[in-house]
């Protein structure tokens, strides 16, 4: 019988920070208003883990292993221009091992998109015994039916194979709540991709997060100071971070951007966690 959540249970509730190796992107291709700039950024590459006594769920996965030996032959043209910096020892499994947790601990992979800098887990999924996929059902079919200029971005070799236990959010289930006890909410927030996710974490101390991902990958884009480069529709994005600014604002959340270089080095990474 699957266990219920017991509210004295609330010390297995907590919320690691990871980061997988940095992707050194031009800023042009970070913000619109750095069109003619050549200078780089190190773009960080976070993913999560949440742990839940009705199993552990990893968020997105960060890079597959494959990128710590040879970026350039998993990923193609994006490691070709933009280089990637990854240590073995960031994968997800190893990272898994270093904080404790056992793999066939894993319930739920989480999907924000099928970005190629956010499926390491599904790269790794025969490894996850127990672990179902959650990702929209427009993420799936875009990933699953892709357009020429959307190729660089996806990387099918990490999703595209069979034996992946999928489960298909629909857009009727907008603020999806996976474990039914409000600790993790699946909100739409489309523009960077037609079907990206971002997620509200509510933890037993009281402390609330939202974890952007690539609905906002700097504060600047955030607050609308700055657009960014890279986003499917220009109006869905900004319909979706003002979105996540309401949401922040209702529950008093700290914000989590996606690959922000400034704000990132502000949060404890694992081995700690918020609880």
């Amino acid at each position: 019988m699957e266990m219920l959540y017991d509210p004295r249970m609330a010390d297995d509730i907590r919320l690691y920070l990871f980061e997988c190796g940095v992707i050194r992107l031009p800023r042009y291709v970070v913000n619109a208003s750095d069109a003619l700039s050549d200078e780089r950024v190190d773009n960080p590459t976070p993913w999560y883990l949440l742990t839940h006594p009705r199993g552990n769920v990893v968020i997105d996965g960060g890079n597959a292993p494959e990128v710590a030996e040879d970026p350039v032959r998993h990923w193609g043209y994006l490691a070709e221009r933009s280089p990637v910096l990854m240590r073995p020892d960031q994968a997800l499994l190893p990272e898994l091992e270093r904080v404790g947790v056992d793999p066939a601990s894993i319930r739920w992979v989480v999907q924000s998109h099928l970005h190629l800098d956010h499926t390491g887990a599904l790269a790794v999924i025969d490894r996850l015994p127990n672990a179902e996929v959650l990702v929209t059902r427009t993420e799936y079919d875009t990933a699953h039916n892709l357009q020429s200029w959307e190729r660089a971005a996806y990387c099918p070799a990490d999703y595209d194979k069979p034996g992946i236990p999928w489960s298909l959010l629909d857009d009727s289930e907008d603020g999806y709540d996976l474990f039914g006890d409000g600790t993790l909410r699946c909100w739409r927030t489309p523009g960077h991709t037609a079907g990206h996710l971002s997620f509200e974490v509510h933890l037993p101390s009281g402390a609330v997060f939202i974890l952007a991902v690539d609905a906002a990958n700097t504060m600047e884009h955030l607050n609308e100071t700055q657009s960014p480069t890279f986003m499917l529709s220009m109006a869905d994005a900004t319909r979706s971070v003002r979105r996540l600014r309401r949401l922040a604002w209702r529950s008093e959340a700290r914000v989590v951007p996606g690959h922000d270089p400034v704000e990132w080095p502000s949060f404890k990474l694992a081995p700690e966690y918020y609880a």
